[in-house]
Order: C-alpha cells, then structure tokens, then sequence
C-alpha cells in the first residue's frame, strides 16, 4: 500500500476502524449505510455511466436500476471516474467470460481493500509466527499484489514465486527457496497447488516440504469442498476456499477458520436479486448477488449485478456476526455435456470425491453425444486400484449429474493448461478439448 500523506494514513485508519474486530459490535443498518452510499453515489456522478443520477437519497439509490456485468464489460471505460492512466496500478480482467476489463485501482482503491481483506484474515494470520509463500501471478491480475498487501499489513513474512514464470521461477527453484524459508502459509490457485502436489510426489518430497505448512489458502478459481478436502489431506494441512470477488468489484468474502466465506459488508453493501425484485442479503436469502462496493475510488459501480447465484446464512461457528454467503457460480458458467449443463462445482464434487487424482480433462465430440473423463493419475496410488475408482466416478456422475461417460480414462499427464490457474485458467478453454474423429475405447 501507498502511504504518502496524512490524509492517505488517515483513510487506512478509518478503513481499518470500521472493518477491525472492536468495531463490529456496531450494527451494519440504514445510519451505517446511508452515509456511504451517498459518497459512492457522489463519486459515481463523475463517470459518464452514471452521469444523470440526479441527487441522492436511500429511496433513490433503491430505485436504481442494476447495472450489468454485460452492460460494464462492453463499456468499462464509462464506468471509470479517473483516466485509465491515472491510476497508481493498471489491471485487467483474466478474460474467462469475454473480453479483458480494463481496471485501474487507485492507492485508495488498493488501501481499501487490502485491509479489508486482512481485517478478515487477522486472527488466522497475524501473531502465529507465519511466514507465507504466494503461488500466484501479479502480471495484469490483483490477486498476487492483494497477498502481498495483506502480509504486509498483518506483518507476515513472505515470498512471491509463480511457477509458471518463465525465466524466474519453476519447480526447482521453489523447492530450494522452500528449504531455506520453510513457509507455513501458502496462497495458491488449486489448479496450481495440484501441479505442485504431482511435482513432489513424483519427487519423494511431499512428506518432507509438508511438514511446515499449516494453511493452504486456495484463490483465483473455484475450489470445492471436495478438492479441498482432498489436498489437506496431502499436505496434513487445513485448506481454505480464501475469498471471494472480481477484479472489478474487489474483493466481497472473505473465509473464517471454518472455512466459511463471511460477507465483507462494512465494505460493500450487498443485495438479492430474485423473482421478487430485490431485498437485503439477510440469512435465508438466495438469488443473485448484487454488490455495491462503498469504497471504489476508481471505479465506482452502482447495484453491480454479479451473476453468481447464490444463498446467505448466519450462525457459523467462528462467532462472527457477518452473513455467511455460498456461491453457486453462474448459469452461464456450466457447459453441456452429453445433453446436460453442467457446473465446475458440479463436476469437481465428483472427480474430487476421495478419488485421489491430479486432475482432470474432458474431450468430447462436436454434436456433444460423446464425452470422454480423463484423469491424471496421483503418483502415490497403485494403478490396481483405477478400474474401480472408474466404476465409482461413473456412478456418481450418473448419480449426480445425470449422465454416463463413454469413458474414464486415467493418464500419466495431462496439459500444463489444465493447471496454470490465476491469469492462464478458465475452465471452459483449458478443461474441455474437443475431438473431430471419436476412437472407441
């Protein structure tokens, strides 16, 4: 973070004031609110998207119409209050679901969520003596830079090497860095965290790297129960889906240590979309997400409509009194496999279910009447043992899903596109392969 002034020092304090442990016992309501939707609302005035809002007040702000994800990524820069040059960072969008968003932060965007981010993290993190590795990028994308602010502020040490950095970091490079500097945290992509995992399988290292690490923090794609299950076992460790957000909302959840994701609602103010319209994101509510970040600088987003579905309860056993959100990812993110849409979280609940793969591909025909399951086999296991961990895939899959593959297949390796993770993964392009010509088994 950038702190060159009073005014910035004085900004971080107040963040850190209203999200820190001592001030939740105030309640989030309309006198919270109000205030901070009326400045977003001023700042939102200065973008051209936004430019007829007229004079604020709750009962206009609850009149607004959403704004779409669609409607942002065909014109994001009408969204943006300052020039596209004048942010003191330049990201982008990964490009999953279209076209890279422009996304300048400025130094009050990133103290904003930087601390917001590790308030949330504080008791997992700070005082336990941790040192943290981060396996993630920090070309274009936020996330690496998010870690390292966050360490920074909670005074963690920590290391930054993506591995797929060419020229800079590989497999080998990390393992002698790891000797040296025996992480106990690492912040990493699951996609990458089971490359790794291979690596040192393979390697006869796991047992030997492991025994340092406490905490497994997965970010930059969907991780499910199952996964994480599955890699703590590995790494005798506790692994966490960390966060949730975009790089255009910044981030809006963030985990607990149950590994449940909480609402950062004293940073944004957060809505329902369902048949009925909209209404608070109170417990019991599901629908799609509709955020209002209260502190953009940038890029101020007015009833941003996330399309991610998903449901809000409270009562979780951290204590903390912010909802507790799931995610149930979009409509539109699922594909159809043999005439039936599926989801990652799907899919993965059952490839990741006690299974013990490295991970997983897909191939299927162009009509979509033939699918192939390829898995990456764990170097750890008896290959005796595969033609029956097949045989419960497939159950499971026509269990869950409703289908049959026409195969499950497993192989030695599988594309380093399957996973890079971070800013190379979207799981349509690097977990699907289509195939011309149909080979029977």
């Amino acid at each position: 973070m950038k702190i060159k002034s009073r005014s910035d020092l004085d900004f971080m304090e107040r963040i850190q004031r209203e999200v820190s442990a001592q001030d939740r016992a105030a309640r989030c309501d309309e006198a919270y609110y109000a205030p901070k939707l009326a400045e977003a609302w001023r700042r939102a005035e200065q973008t051209a998207a936004y430019a007829s809002l007229g004079a604020f007040s709750v009962q206009a702000f609850h009149d607004l119409p959403v704004t779409s994800k669609d409607d942002l990524k065909a014109r994001p820069l009408d969204y943006l209050r300052v020039p596209v040059g004048a942010g003191l960072k330049y990201y982008q969008t990964t490009g999953t679901t279209g076209v890279p968003t422009p996304t300048p932060r400025t130094a009050r965007d990133v103290t904003a969520n930087t601390v917001s981010v590790a308030e949330a993290w504080r008791t997992m993190l700070a005082g336990g003596g941790h040192r943290a590795l981060i396996l993630l990028p920090s070309d274009i994308v936020p996330v690496a830079d998010l870690m390292v602010g966050v360490c920074e502020f909670l005074d963690v040490p920590h290391a930054k090497a993506y591995p797929y950095t060419t020229g800079i970091s590989d497999w080998d490079r990390i393992v002698g860095l790891w000797e040296v500097f025996r992480p106990t945290v690492l912040f990493v992509a699951p996609g990458v965290l089971l490359e790794f995992s291979q690596v040192l399988k393979r390697r006869g290292l796991l047992d030997e790297l492991r025994r340092c690490v406490e905490l497994l923090m997965l970010l930059g794609e969907v991780s499910t129960p199952e996964l994480r299950s599955m890699v703590g076992q590995w790494w005798d460790a506790r692994a966490y889906d960390a966060s949730y957000g975009s790089t255009e909302s910044g981030t809006l959840a963030a985990c607990c240590a149950q590994d449940r994701l909480h609402l950062l609602r004293r940073a944004n103010y957060f809505e329902i979309a369902d048949g009925d319209g909209l209404t608070s994101a109170g417990a019991g509510r599901e629908g799609r997400l509709v955020v209002t970040p209260l502190n953009n600088d940038a890029r101020p987003l007015l009833r941003l409509d996330m399309g991610d579905e998903v449901s809000v309860s409270d009562g979780c056993a951290c204590g903390a009194d912010a909802p507790v959100i799931t995610v149930h990812g979009r409509g539109s993110d699922g594909t159809e496999i043999k005439g039936r849409r599926v989801r990652t979280r799907d899919l993965e609940g059952v490839v990741y279910a006690n299974h013990d793969v490295m991970g997983y591909l897909i191939e299927a025909d162009e009509n979509g009447t033939w699918a192939r399951l390829l898995l990456e086999r764990d170097p750890s296991r008896a290959r005796e043992t595969e033609p029956s961990r097949g045989d419960l895939i497939q159950r499971n899959t026509d269990d869950h899903l409703g289908f049959r593959w026409d195969e499950v297949r497993f192989v030695n390796r599988l594309p380093v596109t399957t996973k890079s993770g971070g800013s190379q993964k979207s799981w349509k392009r690097s977990n699907f392969r289509i195939v011309g010509e149909v080979v029977p088994a």
